[in-house]
């Protein structure tokens, strides 16, 4: 690989992954370009949870209730992303809780709707990170802020792992069955990350790293089965529930 493929593939993650307004690439992105941006998504992560943290920093001066303060840090958050997360975690949980095939599944996620399972889990979820911030933002903990969306990231590798196929069209087919080392590459980067937010109780970054890892493993797991593959709104949906386990346990 040259060194334009690494660099390559960060500024393609950057490009889908926040709204920073990189330029496009005038070449046709195949599969072989999808792959090396979904191994660089964590590093979006890392640069998303920096200002995340800063975020969080300057609301700590003013007089805003913390849970206020958690809310608006995960609203920056989503205006980082576009929404793009949020949005698949409600079609995902839909798409989970609809009665019937894989075809009718995957009408209900595209329908454009947000449906009964979905805003639950939206409110559940999103409440979980505010909560959590909140009390970060209080304990003036920027680094644990920062590690929690960095860690949140590592769901995406996972989703992508060789082996689970992609959903009928869409983004999925470019980057699902494509991660193989990068998945033990940012599992380890994450446990790392992960301890150093209390080096006294190393053991808690560990479990929660392996609970994250586990939990989107599963997760995935049972969306392509359920769901007939793996699709983007599947790797936004693991995004969201991998930030909130990560922010709630740090702020244990």
């Amino acid at each position: 690989m040259t060194t334009a493929g690494p660099l390559r593939s960060v500024w393609l993650a950057v490009s889908w992954l926040t709204v920073v307004p990189v330029p496009q690439p005038r070449t046709e992105i195949d599969r072989a370009a999808g792959a090396g941006a979904i191994a660089a998504s964590p590093l979006v992560g890392v640069g998303l949870g920096g200002v995340t943290g800063g975020v969080g920093a300057l609301l700590s001066q003013t007089a805003l209730p913390p849970i206020v303060v958690g809310a608006l840090v995960v609203a920056v958050l989503g205006l980082l992303t576009r929404g793009m997360h949020i949005d698949g975690l409600a079609d995902t949980v839909d798409g989970l809780g609809c009665y019937g095939p894989p075809d009718r599944a995957r009408e209900v996620m595209r329908s454009g709707g947000v449906g009964p399972f979905g805003a639950a889990a939206l409110v559940v979820v999103m409440l979980a990170q505010a909560g959590s911030l909140g009390a970060l933002v209080e304990g003036h903990h920027w680094y644990a802020i920062a590690a929690a969306v960095a860690v949140g990231r590592l769901t995406v590798p996972i989703a992508c792992r060789r082996g689970l196929p992609a959903a009928t069209g869409g983004f999925g087919e470019l980057v699902a069955d494509s991660q193989r080392w990068s998945i033990g590459l940012w599992s380890l980067l994450a446990v790392a990350c992960a301890v150093a937010v209390d080096l006294d109780s190393w053991w808690r970054g560990v479990v929660t790293v392996v609970v994250i890892g586990a939990g989107a493993w599963l997760l995935s797991a049972h969306c392509a089965r359920r769901l007939g593959g793996v699709s983007g709104d599947v790797l936004g949906a693991g995004v969201e529930i991998g930030t909130a386990v990560a922010l709630v346990a740090v702020a244990l």
